[in-house]
């Protein structure tokens, strides 16, 4: 399994060699690879993109677009844009915290006291600087995309309280933050890429996964999984990285066009995710989906233990924490 994993990788690299970030004549081309399906909003977002970047530069510089993990998994297009054979990727927080350790605090659970100062955060000084933080590890963000807020989906019952949690196997991320969260709730986590989840799930590699509305409907979860509980423990952004080693091949014009671009799709993607969502839970309940609005206190209780362990263990991430606590 490990050498058809490296075989795999080794293909993507091979072909992504080919496709990163090319200067055809007067033409720049710089290729986005993600794993995320047609029909999400965050790929719309993505086009949005795209399409800016095109008008910007009167079709001087390009942005190709390769959905459906085309050309690997989130995990592996990070590593594809850290050596420069990728241009560019849209990432999970929680999968970016393996590369960058700071944004590991976007995965600590209930964070944000509401979308208010969740927002505050990502467009101040705070947000400003983890986008420029993972530059040490050959990776630029860009601007953050809305991904709503995680909650439990589960096949045989819904997660009321903590307590349901046991002894279910629920799909995390490859995040040590979710992982840690699964754990402190009585579960049992279980990585899986995105892309092998719904198998996973039919066959009861897992018994549930975790994340927002749009995500659980586009990605057909829904057919396996028919109950979907609100606890919504984590809210974590998106975040659109650009490998550094084609920012800087960049000139400073097509820097600025890139980041005005990224810059206002992501102004684009917080209005489309907002009705994606709404359309998404009306869609879910269609499908026969029982949606449920568990009490959320039972679950902050159960996860603080992770902000004291920070705390003594990590104080760097955990004064991330208090300052994202302070802002108003």
């Amino acid at each position: 399994m490990r050498f058809k994993k490296l075989q795999t990788l080794s293909f993507c690299i091979v072909l992504a060699l080919f496709v990163s970030c090319q200067a055809t004549g007067e033409k720049r081309i710089i290729k986005l690879g993600h794993g995320l399906g047609i029909t999400h909003p965050v790929h719309e977002a993505m086009l949005f993109l795209a399409k800016k970047v095109e008008e910007k530069s009167g079709g001087k510089m390009v942005v190709k677009i390769y959905p459906n993990q085309q050309l690997g998994s989130e995990r592996e297009l990070v590593e594809l844009l850290q050596i420069g054979s990728l241009g560019m990727t849209k990432v999970s927080s929680a999968a970016l915290e393996g590369f960058a350790p700071t944004m590991q605090v976007f995965g600590m659970p209930y964070l944000f006291r509401d979308d208010a100062h969740q927002l505050a955060v990502l467009q101040g000084e705070i947000g400003k600087k983890l986008l420029l933080d993972p530059q040490k590890y050959l990776l630029r963000g860009l601007c953050y995309y809305d991904s709503g807020k995680r909650s439990f989906y589960t096949k045989d019952k819904p997660i009321e309280t903590p307590a349901d949690l046991a002894g279910l196997k629920v799909r995390v991320m490859e995040s040590n933050t979710a992982s840690n969260m699964v754990k402190s709730l009585g579960g049992s986590p279980t990585p899986v890429s995105f892309g092998e989840l719904y198998t996973a799930l039919q066959q009861g590699i897992v018994d549930g996964a975790e994340n927002n509305a749009p995500s659980l409907y586009t990605s057909k979860h829904y057919e396996v999984c028919k109950f979907y509980s609100l606890d919504e423990h984590t809210a974590l952004p998106d975040v659109m990285i650009v490998s550094t080693k084609v920012w800087e091949s960049l000139t400073e014009q097509e820097q600025q066009w890139l980041q005005e671009a990224a810059d206002e799709s992501a102004t684009y993607e917080y209005k489309i995710w907002a009705e994606a969502t709404q359309e998404s839970l009306d869609e879910l309940k269609k499908a026969g989906v029982t949606i449920t609005y568990p009490d959320k206190q039972p679950f902050r209780e159960a996860v603080e233990p992770m902000y004291s362990e920070l705390k003594i263990q990590q104080p760097e991430i955990y004064k991330i924490v208090e300052e994202i606590r302070a802002v108003k």
